[in-house]
């Protein structure tokens, strides 16, 4: 049975939320949660919407939405917003608490979006926030950049797309992690990261965001090694290993399975 996802884009209506330049957070919020959506939906998530137009909808109604369409996890979108401008930059996502599979799936968001240039705040516990404590399920409100720091927006329009699978990337590949689908331990190599975290929580998102997060693209490794679609170059290479005795000889360590390349 797929995961099932309640995506809710923050703000709308006659409440704007953050306000820049003439810029609306309720914007930026409905078109990145309209495109993770997607992304999810292509890759066999069970994607709902709290809104699909430019309403305005309470933090309760939110909840309720979400609660009563008994999804397995409730991802809301926004946008932060400091007292002055270019006071602050940076992403974080906030949970009720910094426990189970929400705590795991909001540190692999920040570290996505951090190796696309941002900030890394880090994951913040709120459990304040109503659609934190309501949901009954687990709940995760990413906070995208500061909307009234030039920096954090030029990175936001520069590389939304990026932005986008990124955050898509990081929800499968915690979900894949979840379902623990085999016992097969991988080496990636994918170029310089800042931090070794990261790296670690990139195994399925250094394939979406190389191959431009097409159609149909299966983030599971064992997926992509078994059918044999997928090619990935030099210049993203991975290498599969088993754990040692499993008997697998055609797969000593250091012995790549095959190359690959979009």
């Amino acid at each position: 049975m797929p995961y099932s996802i309640m995506i809710d884009a923050g703000h709308g209506g006659n409440d704007p939320g953050a306000v820049y330049k003439g810029r609306r957070e309720k914007d930026d919020n409905f078109a990145l949660a309209m495109e993770v959506g997607r992304i999810l939906s292509e890759n066999g998530v069970d994607v709902l919407y709290t809104r699909t137009t430019d309403d305005y909808i309470s933090p309760f109604e939110r909840a309720r939405l979400a609660n009563e369409a008994k999804v397995d996890f409730f991802i809301s979108f926004h946008r932060n917003s400091s007292p002055e401008v270019n006071q602050y930059n940076g992403v974080e996502v906030l949970v009720y608490d910094k426990n189970g599979i929400k705590y795991e799936m909001a540190q692999n968001i920040v570290g996505a979006l951090g190796e696309l240039g941002f900030r890394e705040i880090g994951v913040q516990a709120r459990p304040g926030l109503v659609v934190l404590r309501k949901t009954k399920m687990p709940a995760l409100l990413i906070e995208t950049g500061f909307l009234n720091s030039d920096k954090d927006n030029q990175l936001y329009d520069e590389k939304n797309a990026e932005i986008a699978q990124a955050i898509a990337g990081a929800i499968l590949g915690t979900l894949d992690q979840q379902q623990g689908e085999e016992p097969l331990y991988y080496r990636v190599q994918t170029g310089a990261f800042r931090k070794r975290e990261n790296a670690d929580r990139m195994l399925y998102l250094r394939f979406f965001l190389q191959c431009g997060g097409q159609t149909g693209f299966p983030l599971r490794f064992r997926d992509a090694w078994t059918t044999g679609k997928y090619d990935f170059s030099p210049v993203f290479s991975l290498q599969r290993y088993f754990p040692p005795g499993s008997g697998e000889g055609a797969y000593d360590e250091g012995k790549p399975l095959h190359g690959f390349s979009c």
